[in-house]
Formats: C-alpha cells, sequence, structure tokens
C-alpha cells in the first residue's frame, strides 16, 4: 500500500515522477539549446530597445528622431562590445552560477557582492514581469493592425501576462531540460521573422516601394518640433535618457554568467562562445530595427500599441494577404520570444538565489533541489514576486521599463570593477587591454544607472533606488543571524551534548482515552525514563471526572492519571507552572508527550481542535524541558475498527 500523501500524489501527476540527485549532470544544456533558453531575454528586448529611445527623442524633436535614433543606437552598439568582452572573461575565471555577483564576492568580498545579488535578484523580478507584458503587447498589436483599429484584447493583458507567467513556472518545475525543449525554439523563430522582415524591407526599399508610417495617426506620441543647434536643438540630456533608455536592449546580456551552471562540460568554453553567438545576434537585430525605423519613421504608440516592430513588419510587407500572414508570423514569433524571454530568470534567479543562500546571505531552503531537480523553491519564490509587481503595474511596459535597467546595470558596474581590480593584481598577457576595457564598462554602465535614477525617478524608478539598501540591509542581516548561530555553537564546552539531570520524568497529557493517548503511553515506557505520569488539567470538572472513572475502570494501561486543577481555565500557563514546579531543583529533566490526532476529512479536522503546537510553543523556552508531539492517523485507526482489525500502536 502506498504512502504518498495525496498533494505528493498531485505533484507528480502534474511535474512527472522524480528524479535522482545523481541525474544532475544530465539536466545540462547543449549550446544551442542554452543560446535559445537564456538568450531568449537579452535578443528579445530588441522588440522595445529601440521604441524606447524613440519614446524620448520623438516628443522632443519630431521626425528628426529617426535620424538620431542612429547615433544613439550606435552607442549601443559599442557599450554592447565592451559588456560582451566584459562578460566573456566572467564566464572564462568564473565557471560557477552568480555572474556579477560572484565576481564581486572574490574581488569586493562577501557584504559588498550583496550589491550584486539584490541588482540581479530585482532585475530578474522585473524582467518576467516587463517581457510578459511585452509579450501581451504584441499579441495586442496584431489585433490591433490586422482588424483595421480593433483593440478588443485590451482587457485581456493582465490575466493574459499572468497566465503567461504561471505557465513558465510549471515548465521550469518540470525541470532544465523540459524548460530548453519548451523555450528554445522560439528565440529561433523570432531571429527567422526579423530577419524576413529586415530582407524584404532592404529589396522594397533599394526598388524604392518601403512606405513611411502615418506620423499623424490617431494615438501617436506627440512630435515634438526640432529647434536650432546641437542635435536638432535636442538637449545633452535628452540625449543621455535616450541612450538609457535604449539600455534596456541590452538586458539580459548576463543572464548566461548567472547561469553557467547550466551548461555542459567545459563550462567556460560553451558559456563564451554562447554569449558571443547572442551578442551578435543582438547587434544585428538592434541595428535592424533602429535602421528600418529610420527609413519607415515607426513611431511610437502612446498606449504602446501598436508597436514599432509590428508597424515596420506591416509596411515590410504590406497589406495584401501575404503580407498579413507575414506580419502574423513576425507578431506570434514576438510575442512568444518576448514570454520566454521571461523564462530566462526562471534560469538565472534559482541558480543566484542557490548561490547566495549558501553563502549565508539567503535562507538555506533555496539551495535544496526539488522534485524534478529544479530549485522549486526560488522559481516559486520567482513566481510570486513578479505576479505581484505584474499586478501592481497593470502589466505596463512603460511603468516597468523605468525599474528595469537600474539592476542589470548595477550588475555590470560590479562586474566591470571587480574584474577591473582582478586583473590589476595579475601580471598577464593583455593586462592593459583586459583592464582598460572593463573599467570603460564599469563607468559606462554606472552612468546609465544613474542617468535612469535621475530621469526615471518620478515614473517608478524611486522604487529601486529605496529597494536597493533595503534589499542589501535584509541580506546582510540574515547572513549576520547564520554566523550568531555558528558561533553559539563554537561556544559549547565539550561533551555538551551529556545530560546534566540525574532524573528524567515523562509527562503524557491527557485530553481523552483513546488509541492516541495509549500510543503515547506505550512510547512513554519505550523512553526509559525515572517516571512516566499521564496528567490531565481540569478545565471542565464534569469531564475530568468522567475520565477518572473511565481510567480507573481500564486495564489498558497501568500508568496513573494525576488531574491538575485549572479553574481559570489557562492551560498553557497551568502547564508551565507543573513543569517548573518538576524541574525546580535543577535535577530533573521533564519530556512532556503531546497526542496529536490526524484527521483526513474536514468534519474530523472540525470536531477535535489540535493544541499541540501551541503546548510546544509555551514549553519550548523552559529549561530541562523537552516536548515531543506524537501524531496519530485517527482516521485511518477508525477505518481499521470498522473493519474488524486491531490499529497498530507502533
Amino acid at each position: 500500500m502506498t504512502l504518498d500523501r495525496p498533494m505528493y500524489r498531485v505533484k507528480r501527476r502534474l511535474l512527472g515522477k522524480p528524479l535522482t540527485t545523481e541525474r544532475v549532470s544530465e539536466e545540462k544544456l547543449g549550446n544551442r539549446t542554452a543560446l535559445g533558453v537564456l538568450a531568449s531575454d537579452c535578443i528579445s528586448s530588441s522588440a522595445y530597445g529601440s521604441e524606447e529611445m524613440l519614446r524620448v527623442l520623438v516628443p522632443v524633436v519630431g521626425a528628426a528622431a529617426f535620424t538620431m535614433v542612429m547615433p544613439v543606437t550606435g552607442a549601443i552598439l559599442l557599450v554592447l562590445l565592451l559588456l560582451t568582452l566584459c562578460y566573456s572573461d566572467v564566464v572564462t575565471i568564473y565557471t560557477r552560477a552568480g555572474g556579477s555577483y560572484v565576481v564581486a564576492r572574490e574581488n569586493f568580498g562577501p557584504d559588498v557582492a550583496q550589491v550584486a545579488a539584490v541588482a540581479l535578484l530585482v532585475d530578474y523580478i522585473v524582467t518576467v514581469a516587463v517581457q510578459v507584458s511585452a509579450g501581451t503587447n504584441a499579441l495586442i498589436s496584431l489585433a490591433h493592425l490586422v482588424g483595421n483599429g480593433w483593440t478588443g484584447l485590451d482587457h485581456l493583458q493582465l490575466p493574459v501576462s499572468v497566465m503567461v507567467i504561471v505557465l513558465l513556472a510549471y515548465g521550469n518545475l518540470r525541470g532544465v531540460r523540459e524548460a530548453g525543449r519548451m523555450f528554445a525554439l522560439p528565440a529561433y523563430l523570432f531571429m527567422a521573422a526579423i530577419g524576413l522582415v529586415l530582407l524584404v524591407a532592404a529589396v522594397r526599399g533599394l526598388t524604392g516601394e518601403l512606405p513611411h508610417a502615418d506620423l499623424e495617426a490617431p494615438g501617436v506620441v506627440p512630435l515634438g518640433t526640432p529647434g536650432d543647434g546641437w542635435l536638432y536643438g535636442a538637449s545633452l540630456f535628452i540625449v543621455l535618457r535616450s541612450f538609457a533608455n535604449g539600455g534596456s536592449s541590452l538586458t539580459g546580456l548576463e543572464a548566461i554568467s548567472n547561469g553557467i551552471s547550466a551548461f555542459r562540460e567545459p563550462q567556460g568554453r560553451n558559456a563564451r562562445r554562447t554569449l558571443v553567438a547572442m551578442s551578435c545576434v543582438l547587434a544585428v537585430l538592434v541595428l535592424g530595427v533602429s535602421t528600418l525605423a529610420h527609413y519607415t519613421h515607426a513611431v511610437p504608440y502612446t498606449d504602446g500599441t501598436p508597436t514599432v516592430i509590428a508597424q515596420e513588419a506591416r509596411l515590410a510587407f504590406g497589406n495584401g494577404t501575404a503580407g498579413t500572414i507575414g506580419l502574423v508570423f513576425v507578431q506570434l514569433a514576438t510575442a512568444l520570444v518576448l514570454y520566454t524571454g521571461a523564462n530566462t530568470p526562471f534560469t538565472g534567479f534559482p541558480f543566484l538565489a542557490s548561490f547566495v543562500a549558501e553563502d549565508r546571505f539567503l535562507p538555506r531552503l533555496l539551495t535544496r533541489r526539488g522534485h524534478r531537480l529544479a530549485f522549486s523553491n526560488g522559481i516559486i519564490a520567482l513566481t510570486a514576486l513578479s505576479l505581484a509587481l505584474l499586478l501592481v503595474t497593470g502589466a505596463s511596459v512603460d511603468k516597468l521599463v523605468a525599474l528595469y535597467a537600474i539592476g542589470v546595470f548595477t550588475a555590470f558596474t560590479m562586474a566591470g570593477s571587480g574584474l577591473t581590480a582582478y586583473h590589476l593584481r595579475r601580471r598577464e598577457p593583455l593586462r592593459r587591454v583586459k583592464i582598460t576595457v572593463n573599467t570603460l564598462a564599469a563607468i559606462i554602465s554606472a552612468a546609465v544607472v544613474l542617468i535612469f535614477a535621475i530621469t526615471k525617478f518620478t515614473e517608478g524608478a524611486w522604487l529601486v533606488v529605496v529597494v536597493f539598501p533595503l534589499g542589501v540591509w535584509a541580506l546582510i542581516r540574515i547572513n549576520r543571524e547564520y554566523r550568531h548561530e555558528a558561533a553559539a555553537l563554537q561556544r559549547l564546552p565539550e561533551g555538551a551534548d551529556r545530560p546534566r539531570a540525574r532524573r528524567h520524568q515523562v509527562f503524557v497529557l491527557v485530553e481523552t482515552l483513546d488509541l492516541a493517548t495509549l500510543k503515547a503511553l506505550r512510547y512513554a515506557h519505550e523512553l526509559r525514563s525515572d517516571r512516566v505520569q499521564a496528567v490531565h488539567f481540569a478545565i471542565d470538572e464534569a469531564h475530568a471526572r468522567r475520565l477518572s472513572a473511565v481510567w480507573e475502570s481500564t486495564s489498558a494501561t497501568s500508568v496513573e492519571l494525576e488531574l491538575v486543577a485549572c479553574p481559570d481555565r489557562r492551560l498553557r500557563h497551568a502547564m508551565r507552572e507543573l513543569a517548573l514546579r518538576t524541574t525546580q531543583d535543577g535535577e530533573t529533566s521533564l519530556t512532556v508527550l503531546v497526542p496529536r490526532r490526524m484527521y483526513t476529512n474536514a468534519l474530523g479536522k472540525l470536531l477535535h481542535r489540535g493544541t499541540g503546537e501551541t503546548m510546544a510553543r509555551a514549553l519550548g523556552q523552559l529549561p530541562h524541558v523537552a516536548v515531543t508531539i506524537l501524531p496519530f492517523d485517527a482516521s485511518r485507526a477508525l477505518q481499521m475498527l470498522e473493519s474488524g482489525h486491531m490499529p497498530e500502536l507502533d
């Protein structure tokens, strides 16, 4: 007969059979699968990175924004090059999960590393919400363009986004390999879709048939009026803000370093190859989307739909049947890659949380692998936090982007700074080049963080600015608690496990005489104590008298029943007083056994209220007193009695 609990059977049915720990090495990703799984977040950022640049520029300089977006994109690609070189260093030197966290820890110490830990954890949470919201926007954009302005899906944005996050969590709870199979394909579909858009647009552009978007369409971001002077009248502040917004195209670049443990051996080499491939793909996509926006004047809309990339697909493919099929393909691929881009944190967050927990800065339960060898507790925590953020922001990409880049660029800053310190301490080939690259990566990343914190402060960035120091404080506080526990163990004298009391008494708390009480009494005798005593607190005097009469008349037990008066009905107080009196000589230790009747049916739980945990809390802090709760399956015992069998008391 199976002993599995109903909840375990449900989990087994939903997630599949459990995997043994020995199969961890099999749950690794090949390079192609890793590119689809870990790079989805980074690659899919190209779907909204150029749009975020235009969203800042268009209201200031109008149509001139489509010219200015190109140098801003060039600056973004330069940063991409620096960060790719920086993170190639990271995955080569540090081949455990953790990325910028482990870089900061090894070079600046564990306390400073918590800045990187908080940055990455916050970034992962926001990434899930942003990617899923942007994916839903892609579907709404498809309905808008195909349906000639129909926006009937608007009210479904939040529920659809919530459903997708739940689905992502389920896929990852099934294990790494299942997540890889499920989430790798959309990344390749998206590359093919955008590649097709760029190819068709290039052909139509060379023949002079590529149309322009309508800059006066209802709902577009209001066009500014370009003035005279530097960069069409745009201030340095606006250009920097556009650059910072465009930095959202680079989010997800760190995912490979954070999830390096998921790669097959040799992990460093495989991770570096995948990182370079991902960066090349991202560079082509970002440059292609910005270039196409430059030529077509695809302009952001106030409510976010239709998106710039959706407009570009419509302009490239045209309005005919073939064009509509192409648009549907692009938008579905975009939605899928954005949704699966939200899967990257489900790989990186649990690995990072486990790594931080191993350093005792997060609860240790985050280090445990679950039913299918995934870090289930980390996945569940990420799901809950991202859903909360989604509900608070209403799945609005605009509100979420303000929270987005600060975390990841803080992590970039820590990685670049840590590697600079690493190479300064060593004499090696290309030392000066590596120091220069990593220093520039750190300085530029820090500048982006500062720009975002200032320009987006009133739009929601204040939340991240507040959360950062609180998060760092919380992690250090957890670590301090763990260190205090370890220090207390070191201060214990030799032989601290040996008993000090000369006498040992056992009290069995009795509510009524039944099988649960008899099991507790049998266990009390097995403890080989000096004295076993059954104790009943007489809250109801009539019940106490009946219990005493039944106790004296039965031959089932040889233990005497002591009735303790409890006229004020303060059960816990009375038990504490009895325990203190029993152990007041300092030479007597007391074990209190509390039978706990367990019922599988709701009626049994309702009719029999358990007080075991309450009693344990009341006595747990007393010296020389130990409390043991003895569970007894009352429902099963009753079933055996009804069928004519005697239930086991062992």
